[in-house]
This record gives structure tokens, C-alpha cells and sequence, in this order.
């Protein structure tokens, strides 16, 4: 191989490399935009939320989750994620339209 061949070889590498962080890029910048991607309703509001978080010690982590005005209680840790309790109805809330 030619020394060119090299020049040529690492400026594919480099080309790709450049294109691999623009789409990195975009996807950051736009990506809750793109139709199709993500959980929401027809109206475009979010169906999912995360209510509450709280550490149970160094490694454990309690989450109080929302979909669809119904809550879940979730324990995540180095092991997994534990489903404490399910369905629980959701809190009124008062910002929200009555």
C-alpha cells in the first residue's frame, strides 16, 4: 500500500466518524420531534411521568411512575428493576383542567 492509500483509508474513517456525530447530534437536538418516537397522546401531551424518585440507599432507588393517570411503584437496583406495587389511582392534581 501507498501512503496515499492510507491518507485515503483514514479519510473514509475520519468522513464516517463526522457523519456517525452529526446524527448523534441531530437525534439529541431533534429527536422528540420526529413523528413516531416517544409515548404520547393524540393531543401531543406526554401519557407518561415520572411523579417521584427517592434513594433507598446507595445501590436502590424507589420511582413513583404515572401512565395514564394510573401510578406504579418501581424499586430499580444493580440486580434489575422491581415492580413494588401497581395500579395505584393517581393524585389529583390541581393544575389539572377540570
Amino acid at each position: 500500500m501507498d501512503a496515499i492509500d492510507y491518507f485515503r483509508s483514514l479519510g473514509a474513517l475520519a468522513l464516517v466518524l463526522a457523519m456517525l456525530v452529526g446524527a448523534a447530534y441531530a437525534l439529541r437536538r431533534w429527536g422528540h420531534r420526529i413523528p413516531g418516537v416517544g409515548i404520547a397522546s393524540p393531543r401531543g401531551e406526554s401519557r407518561l411521568a415520572i411523579v417521584s424518585t427517592q434513594m433507598v440507599d446507595v445501590r436502590h432507588k424507589l420511582v413513583l411512575v404515572r401512565r395514564d393517570d394510573v401510578e406504579h411503584l418501581l424499586l430499580i437496583g444493580p440486580q434489575g428493576t422491581t415492580l413494588v406495587e401497581s395500579g395505584i389511582p393517581s393524585a389529583p392534581s390541581s393544575d389539572k383542567a377540570q
